[in-house]
């Protein structure tokens, strides 16, 4: 993510907050604690961590949350409370995903239910494809088990010290690798983009945040793509 000189906000992540209202299902708060809503449906990035069953202290008393750790064009924290149908519905949806899945961008959406109920629903923003749960008997979902196991797994995965900078450095690569295939860019095309954007001829010239700006902006670029092919289908 570029980095602005000068004045500006404090640098430290964005919070997401899931309500049911009549326009919209979350929400962030400004600094007069005041409720700015967030419209937009989906939240596309790169899950780097999950905190449940985290007491939090409310105007309302002390209550239990759960907090989705999300990397986009800024760190988010989406926070829902702990037994409510997004977080269910969120950790029955992690309980399938792939670990290999858990290291590309992915896609968390919003949908009303009846009253104050919001699910939530993962996508695949390549291929647009949802990951689907079993939902039949959620009231006897044992949390405390799904939260560990979640927790544990997703955690581990993107744990820094749980491998070297260089095998970091390898995974992102390797993504980076596969969203240059599918656009079908030459790597003198990735030169001149490293160039105008970095001044760098090479991915390996690039720090840990670039290489990660760098994927997440080829990502855009690939969405951007695959959104004006499905659309010249739906026009042909």
């Amino acid at each position: 993510m570029e980095i602005k000189l000068g004045f500006g906000s404090v640098p430290k992540p964005q919070y997401v907050f899931v309500s049911r209202e009549a326009d919209h299902c979350w929400y962030m708060l400004s600094e007069q604690e005041q409720h700015i809503p967030i419209y937009d449906k989906a939240l596309t990035g790169i899950i780097t961590k999950i905190e449940c069953n985290k007491t939090v202290e409310t105007k309302f008393g002390k209550r239990e949350k759960t907090d989705l750790h999300v990397l986009a064009e800024q760190p988010y924290i989406i926070r829902s409370g702990r037994d409510s149908y997004f977080s269910k519905s969120l950790l029955l949806s992690l309980d399938i995903i792939t670990n290999e899945q858990l290291h590309q961008p992915l896609t968390i959406a919003v949908s009303p239910g009846d009253k104050k109920v919001v699910f939530c629903t993962i996508y695949n923003p390549i291929t647009y494809q949802e990951i689907k749960i079993t939902w039949n008997e959620h009231n006897e979902i044992d949390l405390q088990s799904l939260e560990q196991k979640i927790s544990q797994r997703i955690n581990q995965i993107q744990k820094p010290e749980s491998t070297t900078n260089h095998e970091l450095r390898r995974i992102i690569m390797a993504q980076t690798d596969t969203y240059l295939k599918q656009l079908d860019w030459n790597p003198e095309q990735g030169r001149r983009y490293l160039e105008q954007k970095y001044g760098k001829r090479s991915r390996r010239e690039l720090n840990d945040q670039e290489l990660i700006d760098f994927t997440m902006a080829i990502f855009e670029i690939l969405c951007t793509q695959e959104n004006r092919f499905v659309m010249s289908n739906l026009a042909g």
